[in-house]
């Protein structure tokens, strides 16, 4: 054989070395025994070819294979010639610097084979299972005490006679060993980094089967690290399994950005469900590589329940447990969207507990409360699909209602809804009437939006002007009413803060001795421009608005002031009479406020008098009586305004602690030509006499209702025959005059 031939074989084997360290590189996962017996077959290939050439051109019989050492001497890579007679042994320099010996005669050539194969004995045994094996793994150390490792590739070259000649060729793979190792230890390490974090993995390339980390094994009680995704599927919610097979269905290959998803999923040997955050995304296959599917697992179950607990803060009330505000506005929106797009639509009923505030002052917030969840659970018996129940404010509350062509279902569903209340009104509750108000609008044609159709609603609720127990439906034209309402609001409150509130007083006479002996204080809107604005317009706007409390305030303390100022001034001692509604007669605090008004103004409290009209009395006798007390435990006065419009109960007369009836001008206005009134008249105050009750008439006009009143023994007199509504300095100029 010619030396090209030799050169041509050298070529085959560095080329053949050089894929493999290129493999090695881009794909280490590749099992390395097969890389070996790659690369040793076609080695061994060339060199056999290489031998049978030199031994044919020389036509020997006998085996001489020493000018072939002398060409593979130098070459770095690792070879041995021998015989399995072991008559002859050959090594080259690549193996012998390895094991640290000198030149290929000054050694034990036995033995040198025997540490270079990992063998403990020369026998014919074991050199069968190298000759006959093809490859096999060989450790050993050299005189340094390093661990050399090799993969020897054994070929037969020839055989001669009774005597075979073998080629092993060697592949030095002691670094690669160490790296495999080095591999191993970082896949531990990663493998136990993901179990102190309680991170699971799953990878797939087919996404049909899985492959799972150690720690998802563990977190899911699975046997097996390869797992069928419809067993994993199995695992998972089934109102979370829809995302999951959108994740592994859906995802864009090309999409290099992580996605992340939460899913509950159970153990393969429990029932409970915990939350986990599935971190994943793919990766395209290439030239090289399969595509890969996968993601990381993470456990999420306390942080899902913390948020869960926020959204229950940010979204359920906390005393009836329903949906708040914010929950009703998030789904009424998509209801609202829903219903334009599928051609639906609902009712919006907005509801209010009339008086509620009365049942809080007088039975305490406990009571209160009570009766707002059992409210909240009446409406809940009416929720329908689609449909909602939710506290919004204080005492109001909204129902959303799918309609289906019924369009007396709002109003029957309110009428339901009252006599369902009513019947709450037991024990503590007996002596108190439990109603609600309704308003309601169509969803989506009365709006732009949820939030348009549920103020129409509002608007109609506000329309009822404090009614109780009514019933309405939103009209476009309570549109301009609500906002009038709204902006008068919006005045008032600037009004109070601009001081633009100012006291009327009208005088009280003694019809006996005619002299003035008190006034009633009655509120005026005075604005920039002059204009004065009577109560009647203003405090209804007020006591909804909850700026009536700015309002009694201010009477209280200014009256207080004002009858002070006049004490001062030496004018004669009066009463000084002021209104207050059921808004601030039922508040807990009632007392304290007018002991707090008598001490800043230094005004003695017998000439403090608090009227109350007898609806506002009688509708929770029990408190009304107690609060009475507590006033005149002060020293106030107590007049009852308006007798005989209410419940005209003159039983009344033996509970209420009152030390002045006021007689309402309706009995008045005729008594002169009305024997019935004039007999009423002088019937109760014949009555109040009896109970020591000091009697005024209102609405005196004339001198003729003057004298039947005085000789009916009627105490003091009210109307325009004595004197209109006026200011301060109207009423000292009166004064100076009945001096």
């Amino acid at each position: 054989m010619k030396i090209i031939n030799i050169v041509v074989s050298i070529l085959v084997i560095f080329v053949s070395a050089a894929v493999a360290g290129i493999l090695i590189y881009l794909r280490p996962e590749m099992t390395i025994p097969i890389i070996i017996i790659y690369l040793s077959a076609l080695l061994m290939l060339t060199i056999s070819n290489c031998l049978i050439g030199i031994f044919n051109a020389r036509k020997k019989s006998a085996i001489e294979a020493d000018d072939f050492m002398k060409v593979m001497e130098d070459l770095n890579t690792e070879f041995i010639l021998w015989t399995d007679d072991l008559s002859f042994i050959r090594m080259n320099k690549r193996i012998r610097d390895l094991m640290d010996i000198g030149d290929d005669d000054g050694f034990d050539h036995k033995e040198a084979l025997k540490k270079a194969f990992g063998l403990n004995d020369l026998d014919n045994k074991s050199f069968k299972l190298i000759a006959t094996g093809g490859s096999h793994e060989a450790t050993f150390k050299n005189s340094s005490d390093k661990v050399i490792s090799i993969a020897w590739s054994t070929t037969l070259v020839k055989k001669v006679k009774k005597r075979s000649l073998y080629i092993s060729t060697g592949f030095n793979f002691t670094e690669i060993k160490k790296m495999r190792v080095n591999l191993a230890s970082a896949n531990d390490f990663f493998n136990s980094s993901m179990e102190l974090a309680e991170i699971g993995v799953i990878m797939s390339t087919d996404k049909k089967k899985y492959a799972a980390s150690s720690e998802t094994v563990r977190m899911f009680g699975l046997k097996t690290n390869n797992i069928d995704i419809s067993m994993f599927r199995s695992l998972i919610h089934p109102n979370d399994r829809m995302q999951f097979d959108r994740a592994v269905n859906q995802n864009d290959e090309t999409d290099s950005d992580v996605k992340s998803i939460e899913l509950r999923i159970r153990s393969a040997i429990g029932t409970s469900y915990r939350w986990y955050s599935f971190r994943y995304k793919s990766i395209a296959a290439t030239d090289n590589t399969l595509p890969l599917f996968g993601g990381a697992l993470l456990d999420i179950t306390q942080e899902r329940e913390k948020d869960m607990l926020i959204e229950r803060l940010a979204y359920i009330d906390e005393v009836t447990e329903i949906a708040n505000r914010n929950k009703l506005m998030d789904i009424g929106q998509e209801t609202y969207e829903c219903s334009r797009l599928l051609n639906y639509s609902y009712w919006i009923i907005v509801l209010d507990i009339d008086r509620f505030h009365i049942i809080n002052d007088t039975c305490g917030y406990d009571t209160g409360n009570r009766i707002l969840k059992d409210f909240a659970h009446i409406l809940y018996k009416f929720v329908s699909p689609g449909g909602l129940a939710a506290r919004i404010s204080g005492d109001n509350f909204a129902l959303v209602l799918r309609d289906y062509g019924d369009d007396e279902l709002p109003i029957r569903t309110a009428k339901t809804i009252q006599d369902e209340l009513a019947k709450l009104a037991v024990d503590d509750l007996a002596s108190i009437t439990l109603s609600c108000s309704a308003g309601f609008s169509k969803m989506p044609d009365d709006g732009q939006s949820f939030l348009d159709v549920m103020e129409h609603a509002e608007f109609a609720l506000k329309s009822v002007n404090g009614q109780q127990s009514t019933i309405c439906g939103y009209e476009p034209s309570m549109h301009d009413s609500i906002i009038g309402n709204t902006e008068l609001e919006k005045s008032l409150a600037l009004a109070i803060s601009n001081n633009e509130l100012q006291l009327f007083y009208q005088p009280k006479i003694d019809l006996k001795t005619g002299k003035i002996m008190g006034v009633e204080a009655l509120i005026r809107w005075i604005k920039p421009d002059g204009t004065i604005i009577k109560p009647d317009a203003f405090v209804p706007i007020a006591e909804s608005s909850h700026l009536i409390g700015k309002i009694s305030e201010f009477v209280l303390n200014e009256g207080c002031r004002q009858n002070r100022m006049w004490q001062k001034m030496g004018f004669p001692n009066i009463v000084m009479s002021i209104n207050f509604t059921s808004s601030d007669f039922y508040q807990n605090d009632l007392k304290e406020r007018v002991l707090d008004a008598l001490a800043i103004s230094g005004l003695e409290s017998k000439w403090l008098e608090v009227e109350l009209t007898e609806t506002l009395a009688l509708s929770d006798i029990d408190y009304a009586v107690d609060q009475m007390n507590k006033l005149r435990d002060l020293g106030v006065k107590l007049a009852m305004d308006d007798f005989g419009t209410g419940y005209s109960s003159l039983s009344y007369l033996q509970i209420l602690p009152i030390t002045l009836l006021k007689l309402d001008r309706s009995f008045i206005t005729d008594i002169q030509n009305d024997n019935i009134a004039f007999e009423i008249v002088s019937a109760v105050i014949s009555i109040a006499k009896s109970k020591k009750i000091k009697t005024i008439a209102e609405g005196i006009e004339n001198h003729e209702q003057e004298e039947i009143l005085k000789k009916a023994g009627c105490d003091y007199g009210q109307g325009y025959l004595y004197g209109k509504p006026m200011p301060a300095e109207e009423l000292e100029e009166l004064m100076r005059n009945f001096l």
